[in-house]
């Protein structure tokens, strides 16, 4: 009798959602790539391409939000496009509303605390395309 071993393959297949899970372990305060990398057999270069990945958006197709840093920076004085600021809320409100600053694809947008969020979804997803 003869007995053949077909497909013994070394490579674990990660699912979407466990990459996904294991990107969002990295970002945890106090812990390191090398750190989750070692705790789950992983290499640690397949996180940090995974990371890249969640970055761009490219992780786990369309449901996976993309994983974007956040930097919070206070605001010395309001910006002003030349544009009059909307009447309805006086000067006093407007200084302290925030501002939100994306980059995104070589893009700037900046928007108040007061933004039309579907109007911000479709202007975002229109510059992640490009």
């Amino acid at each position: 009798m003869q007995v053949n071993v077909l497909g013994a393959e070394r490579r674990r297949r990660w699912s979407s959602d466990e990459k996904v899970r294991l990107v969002e372990e990295t970002l945890q305060p106090g812990e390191t790539v090398c750190g989750v990398a070692r705790r789950h057999g992983v290499a640690h270069s397949l996180l940090f391409t995974w990371r890249r990945q969640a970055r761009q958006g490219r992780l786990g197709g369309d449901a996976v939000p993309a994983l974007v840093p956040v930097e919070i920076t206070s605001v010395a004085a309001p910006i002003s496009n030349g544009a009059p600021q909307p009447a309805s809320s006086p000067p006093a409100q407007r200084a302290r509303a925030g501002i939100i600053e994306i980059e995104l694809g070589g893009c700037r947008v900046r928007v108040d605390r007061d933004v039309d969020v579907e109007a911000l979804q479709r202007v975002l997803e229109l510059l992640r395309r490009r």
